[in-house]
């Protein structure tokens, strides 16, 4: 199974865990395809997990439409992300409104595209 597909699965198995958890707040789900970060534009990379290269697919839900956007980031954004939620309680950071905004803008443009 390629890492798109792998995704996907991944992707369709949080779909089913925000729908039982949020019920009909969630109606369905996208995957980010881009090649760079929406954290900071680098590229998506392998992070070091247990100390195995690993990749981070995320979830976001776009509250305003009801989907459930999918994600990866680069090793970098992945430590900062892990760092902030090693807190107590978990701390959100600048970049996770960064990631979020370039989250719902793809999605609106990819809502707008003939592809769509």
């Amino acid at each position: 199974m390629d890492v798109n597909a792998q995704a996907e699965a991944i992707l369709a198995q949080m779909l089913a865990t925000a729908k039982a958890q949020f019920g009909n707040a969630v109606r369905s789900s996208w995957f980010y395809t881009g090649d760079t970060c929406p954290g900071c534009g680098r590229r998506v990379d392998a992070v070091r997990f247990k100390g195995n290269r690993a990749l981070s697919i995320n979830g976001f839900i776009h509250r305003k439409p009801g989907v459930l956007i999918g994600y990866m980031l680069c090793h970098r954004c992945v430590q900062v992300v892990m760092e902030a939620g090693k807190k107590f309680p978990p701390v959100e950071t600048p970049l996770h409104a960064t990631i979020e905004t370039n989250l719902i803008n793809a999605y609106e443009h990819y809502r707008k595209s003939p592809d769509a």
